[in-house]
């Protein structure tokens, strides 16, 4: 065998700085010399055995023909008397291995392989990292901030000893982070390139709020506890419905935890975003009671079940808290319940006849429902 020390310290190399075993491009490797050798010296697909020996640092490259009398293919095929020079052990209808020193394919040849042992390692990198990032797709990953490109405000962030785009558009509003800070990032897709693979990563996905409850909720990670639905305007506040399948826990509790330690640390996670904590209901006018949190509400009527209609009667002092800024509380209430939420104050209730029965509800006090956190 032939050693050749920088082929394997280029394995460990890769190993070390990307984290891509060794055995992973191994195979890539020896079918790019194969293909190299077959170029160079014009032999058959079968006819170039390649041994690589990580352990031993050591790997053998060999051209296998057949022994003939009458050569008719000499891609594949040596003649006896050819044969007889190299072993004088050798018979016609055998084999004759011959092993060449890599040093001496030639410059042509050793070109050629050095390309296509690099096509083949970065195949194979490649391959391993489709993998890896299969496996954090639509889940939370810690990353350390690298760099940050003061023209664009983009980020690259580190993620097990690769490199992940932080889009400016992905970062949470107001949020101001320096190199060497440690962040989690919700994985929203695997990006299969040409020449690379690569994670989409976001801080803005309102899965990014499920994820952390169940990293810190060991009722929701278990099950006991369901997240419902999420609304969210990154930066500012997130609504999350949450229900218990045990009427023994509180889902709204459970989700707090003691001082609210629970919620706090999500919360500082996402620079002070306040969350919204709702128990779900069956209920719709419950639960879109529950969902204008923090106004109050004296009542919620179904206008229409089938087109998912509502309207919802609030003290005239709270109009404006169940609207909100520029109608933010409105429009996580809706997105949170899937219902078209017209809300009145309560000056404007008049009688009318309906053209149809509106369903009205008697609401439980709001702090049975819902929880505000900051």
């Amino acid at each position: 065998m032939v050693n050749n020390n920088d082929l394997f310290e280029a394995l460990e190399a890769l190993e070390r700085e990307r984290g891509v075993k060794a055995e992973a491009v191994i195979d890539s490797i020896k079918n790019a010399i194969a293909v190299a050798v077959r170029k160079y010296y014009n032999v058959g697909e079968d006819n170039v055995e390649v041994e690589i020996d990580n352990t031993e640092r050591k790997f053998r490259v060999a051209i296998v023909k057949d022994i003939v009398e009458e050569v008719e293919d000499p891609t594949t095929q040596i003649s006896l008397a050819d044969a007889l020079e190299k072993n004088k052990r050798v018979r016609v209808g055998g084999k004759l291995s011959t092993k060449l020193d890599t040093k001496q394919i030639g410059r042509i040849a050793a070109l050629s392989g050095k390309n296509l042992i690099h096509q083949g390692i970065n195949d194979a990198v490649k391959a391993q990292l489709m993998e890896q990032y299969q496996n954090k797709l639509h889940e939370i990953v810690n990353a350390r901030v690298q760099k940050i490109e003061p023209r664009t405000g983009n980020i690259t962030v580190s993620i097990d000893k690769n490199e992940a785009m932080l889009f400016a558009s992905e970062q949470i509003p107001g949020e101001v982070l320096h190199e060497g800070d440690n962040i989690k990032v919700y994985v929203s897709d695997v990006i299969n390139g040409d020449r690379r693979c690569s994670l989409k990563v976001t801080r803005t996905h309102k899965e990014l709020v499920k994820r952390l409850f169940e990293m810190e909720v060991p009722e929701i990670f278990e099950g006991t506890v369901e997240v419902k639905s999420i609304s969210r305007e990154a930066g500012s506040r997130t609504k999350i419905a949450v229900y218990s399948k045990d009427p023994n826990v509180d889902p709204v509790g459970a989700c707090i935890g003691q001082r609210n330690s629970r919620v706090a640390s999500i919360v500082r996670e996402l620079n002070g975003e306040k969350i919204d904590i709702i128990k779900y209901s069956e209920n719709p006018a419950e639960f879109i009671a529950a969902a204008l949190a923090p106004s109050s509400v004296i009542r919620v009527d179904i206008l229409n079940p089938e087109e998912r209609s509502c309207r919802a009667i609030v003290p005239d002092d709270q109009l404006s808290l169940a609207i909100g800024n520029k109608g933010q509380n409105a429009k996580l209430a809706a997105r949170l319940t899937g219902y078209k939420i017209d809300i009145r104050p309560v000056s404007s209730d008049i009688p009318e006849e309906p053209e149809e029965e509106a369903l009205e509800e008697v609401l439980p006090q709001k702090d049975e429902l819902v929880q505000e956190i900051e």
